[in-house]
């Protein structure tokens, strides 16, 4: 289902920049500019944001896993809250470099955390340790889960990286970008949409359009994750059908 026009523009969507702020590469996604302010088209917006819901509802069918990343104050909670809503890896804190890129040290920091918490779980610590020391304990997990908490059950590379603000996260994008993996992002008029690869034009400053946006990416998620349950049960009961044939 496309995104309503008119709750976007009730919500702000459509409010760029300063012009003196602005990226030129944004020009085709600008409809005018009014007391010095851009202000984008949002018949754009809703045809790119159905682009960009069709596709992840592709990538999810596929079984690939979609990280949500969203570093901005505003962005943090409903990022987070989309993501976990779509059972999807995110990231709402700083990006560490190498997310992506440097698979071993991420995967090393998540097993340390995870083992932590199994300890920690189990009553291992508090046996062996006194109150202080399990508390410097937990102290690490916490400190953990913040960097890494939200990816602990991310599958390796994902196969899509969704962004919520292309001026904040570009690092994020700059990653993806090295590893061939498609970004779709939320792109204001004076971000640099150079290698996104599904634009979403829209203020991303204003907590409504944000959640407006993710609502209808993650219906797609949704969308995709039946379509990838609904094939893993086909191909399990070709699987056993054969089985029982060779018996």
């Amino acid at each position: 289902m496309s995104a309503d026009i008119k709750q976007l523009f009730e919500s702000g969507a459509h409010f760029g920049h300063k012009t003196s702020r602005w990226n030129p590469k944004m020009a085709k996604y600008i409809f005018t500019k009014k007391d010095g302010i851009h202000i984008i088209n949002l018949d754009k917006t809703v045809e790119q944001l159905d682009k960009a819901s069709d596709f992840l509802k592709e990538v999810a069918g596929r079984g690939r896993q979609i990280l949500f990343v969203g570093t901005g104050k505003q962005a943090k909670e409903v990022v987070k809250a989309a993501a976990e809503d779509a059972n999807m890896p995110y990231v709402t804190e700083r990006w560490m470099g190498g997310m992506l890129t440097n698979q071993q040290t991420i995967v090393s920091q998540i097993k340390k955390l995870k083992l932590l918490e199994k300890r920690m779980a189990s009553g291992e610590l508090a046996s062996r340790y006194n109150k202080l020391e399990v508390q410097r304990y937990q102290e690490e997990i916490d400190g953990l889960n913040v960097r890494y908490g939200g990816i602990k059950e991310m599958r390796g590379k994902p196969g899509a990286v969704v962004v919520m603000s292309a001026v904040n996260d570009k690092n994020a994008i700059a990653e993806a970008r090295k590893l061939n993996i498609p970004v779709v992002a939320v792109c204001d008029t004076n971000a640099d949409p150079t290698g996104i690869d599904y634009v979403i034009p829209a203020n991303d400053d204003a907590i409504a359009v944000l959640q407006m946006i993710l609502s209808q990416l993650v219906d797609g998620v949704k969308a995709g994750n039946t379509v990838a349950v609904k094939r893993a049960e086909e191909r399990k009961a070709a699987a056993d059908k054969a089985e029982a044939k060779d018996k």
